[in-house]
């Protein structure tokens, strides 16, 4: 360690020698008036500067505090939701039509699983409503390309974070919602790493806020939400059952999930809410997320650029059980339909409540090898492969889902193959990104 001394000014210079000073004999008083009479003009200039600064500061106090109130009154004035137009639509897009449909609100509803399950709501009669807030965690281009997908379908998404409880319970004032599909999430393993207090804002905070004023209404909706496979972390028992431990997350994205489960548990046990948790097994497809694996292999071999292939320790296969996202929706819808109204009413509990969770998943783990030499042969491009060992970032060696509970209590049953999926995958991201190269599969 670097030793710092201490540094002694040293005035030398400024100490008169003996004998070396030789007073003005002519006019001994001259210095010492001039010195006197120079206070009263330091002190009065002092005194000056000291009031411009403090006047200076008061007025930028001032201009400050009317900007920032400007600036909320502009914001006020300009926000995304709110006024009978608004409402107009709100209402128009949750209005159910179909004699048996349910009214959902569907959050998350531009992201990836979010625009499928909402398209598919609507086309069978139910009324739904969209929440975004098109953060930036990946392409908005592709957010704002699945909202307008969205209003096609007829589904209006509003835009609004769901921590933003005066706009939730705008939401249920203007529409009658019997369910809530929660899909809203700060997605990935790898980003909590760069960015984990975005994990902390959506994945629980914003749950909690959600589930707050799910309580507070009446009459309460049933809410059906997504959990994550990564809940079991670090479990080597395959293939991954409901029953399973999850205390271990491998990651702080695993740990956001694993914690929202145990907050579901309270608000189903204190307020009556019927709560189901969905967790999903690696889902893949068209319109899918640019931060997955299939996806960004996709865009690199076809550019030409190398892809890396994680190995485990002892060149041991990863593997993933890729779920096809269409029957990722299935699942979706089969848990809302079959999902008891809640029991509580005004924040109160009346009786025992449904809480449920059910593993989505394929069954079928496949190897990351596997999944690339079909990317190779549908994209007609050898892909540049580097082979490395799996870092320590929170990502586990493989996936597993054992479904039985979901089958049983569901009729959930996957009927999509990797390379089937695949092929459907590449033809979409072929005519989204490349329309000229769409035969080339």
């Amino acid at each position: 360690m670097t030793q710092f001394k201490p540094i002694i000014a040293s005035h030398i210079d400024d100490i008169s020698s003996p004998g070396k000073f030789k007073p003005d004999k002519s006019s001994p008083w001259i210095p010492r008036v001039r010195l006197y009479s120079s206070f009263p003009k330091l002190t009065l200039w002092s005194f000056l500067f000291i009031a411009l600064i403090v006047a200076c500061f008061l007025v930028s106090s001032l201009s400050s505090s009317t900007s920032t109130v400007e600036s909320n009154r502009r914001n006020l004035q300009n926000a995304s939701w709110g006024g009978e137009a608004w409402e107009r639509r709100v209402r128009s897009s949750a209005r159910v039509r179909s004699r048996s449909g349910a009214c959902v609100l569907v959050t998350g509803a531009a992201g990836f699983v979010g625009s499928h399950v909402s398209i598919a709501l609507k086309r069978r009669g139910d009324g739904v409503l969209g929440l975004d807030n098109f953060n930036g965690y990946y392409d908005i281009g592709l957010k704002q390309a699945r909202r307008a997908r969205l209003e096609r379908a007829g589904v209006f998404v509003v835009e609004g974070d769901i921590n933003n409880a005066d706009l939730l319970r705008k939401l249920f004032d203007v529409a009658p919602f019997t369910h809530v599909m929660h899909l809203a999430a700060q997605a990935g393993v790898r980003y909590a790493m760069e960015n984990p207090s975005s994990y902390i804002h959506s994945n629980i905070a914003g749950f909690v806020n959600l589930l707050e004023v799910c309580k507070s209404v009446n009459p309460q909706p049933a809410v059906i939400w997504a959990s994550s496979s990564s809940v079991y972390g670090l479990n080597s028992k395959v293939p991954f059952s409901e029953k399973d431990r999850t205390d271990r997350p491998a990651s702080l994205y695993a740990a956001t999930k694993k914690a929202d489960e145990a907050i579901a548990h309270t608000y189903n046990h204190i307020y009556g809410l019927s709560i189901t948790g969905l967790r999903f097994f690696t889902v893949y497809g068209p319109w899918g997320r640019p931060d997955m694996a299939y996806f960004f292999f996709t865009r690199d071999i076809l550019k030409r650029k190398p892809i890396t292939i994680f190995e485990g320790p002892d060149h041991a296969t990863v593997a993933r059980d890729f779920t096809y996202i269409d029957d990722i929706v299935k699942g979706c819808l089969a848990a809302l339909d079959t999902a008891k109204k809640s029991t509580g009413s005004g924040g109160k509990k009346k009786g025992a409540a449904q809480l449920r969770v059910f593993n989505l998943g394929n069954t079928s783990p496949v190897p990351v090898s596997k999944l690339v030499s079909i990317l190779e042969k549908l994209l007609k491009v050898k892909a540049r492969k580097r082979v490395l060992s799996m870092p320590t970032n929170g990502d586990v060696q493989f996936t597993h889902a054992n479904i039985s509970l979901a089958h049983k209590e569901l009729d959930y049953k996957p009927t999509t193959d990797l390379e089937t999926g695949l092929k459907k995958f590449v033809k979409w991201y072929l005519s989204y990104y490349h329309p000229k190269k769409k035969n080339a599969q």
